[in-house]
């Protein structure tokens, strides 16, 4: 009996030891419910980063397509067939070098067959002067002697030895010889003459300039990019039988949105790079266009780069960078700490010495898109930590539960780190 009534009690004890413990259950259950210290104080693994002071620069970055410093496509001047070339594509030129010829045996023979139009007319115009000159001679040699006869007469009619009939002929003489040699000078003058041979050494120069169109020789020095005829082909009227290309210097020309372009000036720097490439070619803004596209109503702008080595090709699609405003001391963060609210509020999450999180509104300005960063023009001081990854999770906490959070720090991984992963 008294083993039995042992076994009851222990039974009634093990029953009301189970009924507390699942009250004291309940009773943490419900405390959990309404935001109790396990969900009061989570734990959010955070990477940061520091707000420094520094330079940063507005870009205006956009495709472009490459085109060489200068081009020149020669179209002959005379439709003949090529006679010979003396270079390749692919080969340097030099401004003035001889390129090719085109067949113009007729065209010299024409050239030298005008050469005797100007030995012709210079001997003409030498008997021309020479007699011209003795007329004129002669005819002041007569003027003189009639004036003197006309003189002696006249004297000699005031003292009443000649007759008035004599000073008449006398003065009819001296008329006749002014007449005479005042036609001897207009002789003189030769502008006849003159003419005939200008003509005739302007024959002779168009002559040569035709037979030289022949000549196929480059404006410029660069390289030879095109030559689509062999010897013997004809080319087309109007088509280029050779095409230089200077690629000594590159542009790259872009079409950019007038509120950029008003940001742009001649000599800003400016970088190129070919997509899939790596590296980048500095240049600066060589041209911004004065005028709209009537069409797309963009600017054209184009940068010009150095490129001795022909690594950038004329035609080529690429990327272009170009500054249109550096700050040199602001306060620069990367873009990822930069939060938005729906209300369109800009603010970051800000780390103090104890790794409490805050919210902070920014005021932002420049964006750098290349180097991911943004410019803070009120609301952060150089030095603050900001948030980075994890920023999104805690700016959408409310501030009581934000203020007992705890935030551990994570290093930030290393691309090594990544690749081994």
């Amino acid at each position: 009996m008294q083993s039995l009534s042992m076994n009851r009690m222990e039974k009634g004890q093990l029953a009301r030891s189970l009924a507390a413990l699942l009250a004291a259950g309940a009773l943490l259950s419900g405390c959990g419910a309404k935001g109790g210290d396990v969900e009061a104080s989570p734990t959010v693994t955070v990477q940061v980063d520091a707000a420094e002071k520094g330079p940063i620069q507005r870009k205006i970055v956009t495709d472009a397509v490459l085109y060489p410093r200068d081009q020149a496509a020669i179209v002959p001047r005379v439709v003949s067939s090529v006679k010979k070339w003396y270079v390749d594509k692919g080969s340097p030129v030099k401004a003035g070098q001889l390129m090719g010829e085109l067949e113009g045996s007729d065209l010299e023979g024409a050239a030298m067959k005008s050469k005797g139009g100007p030995t012709q007319a210079e001997a003409t115009y030498q008997m021309q002067v020479q007699k011209s000159a003795q007329d004129l001679k002669f005819a002041k040699q007569s003027l003189d002697s009639a004036q003197k006869f006309y003189d002696g007469r006249a004297a000699l009619y005031k003292e009443g030895a000649v007759s008035a009939k004599d000073l008449d002929d006398a003065t009819v003489a001296l008329s006749q010889a002014r007449n005479t040699y005042d036609l001897s000078q207009k002789q003189y003058d030769l502008k006849v003459a003159e003419g005939a041979l200008n003509a005739a050494k302007g024959d002779t120069a168009d002559a040569d300039a035709t037979f030289g169109y022949t000549k196929i020789t480059s404006p410029i020095s660069g390289i030879v990019t095109d030559r689509p005829y062999y010897p013997g082909e004809t080319p087309a009227a109007g088509s280029p039988v050779i095409t230089v290309m200077d690629t000594s210097q590159i542009v790259a020309r872009a079409h950019i949105a007038q509120l950029e372009a008003a940001s742009l000036k001649v000599g800003d720097p400016a970088t190129i790079a070919v997509p899939g490439q790596l590296g980048s070619v500095k240049g600066k803004v060589a041209l911004v266009s004065p005028a709209v596209d009537a069409n797309s109503t963009t600017v054209e702008v184009w940068v010009q780069a150095p490129n001795p080595k022909g690594a950038l090709r004329p035609g080529e699609s690429v990327r272009v960078s170009m500054v249109a405003q550096t700050v040199p001391d602001a306060v620069v963060i990367p873009q990822a700490a930069l939060l938005t609210t729906p209300d369109g509020v800009n603010q970051v999450i800000v780390l103090d010495s104890d790794n409490a999180p805050s919210k902070k509104k920014v005021k932002i300005g420049i964006r750098d898109d290349e180097s991911k960063t943004v410019q803070v023009t009120d609301g952060l001081a150089g030095g603050e930590r900001v948030v980075t990854i994890g920023a999104f999770e805690l700016a959408n906490e409310d501030d009581p539960v934000l203020a007992k959070t705890k935030i551990q720090v994570q290093a930030p991984k290393m691309p090594d780190e990544d690749e081994d992963e």
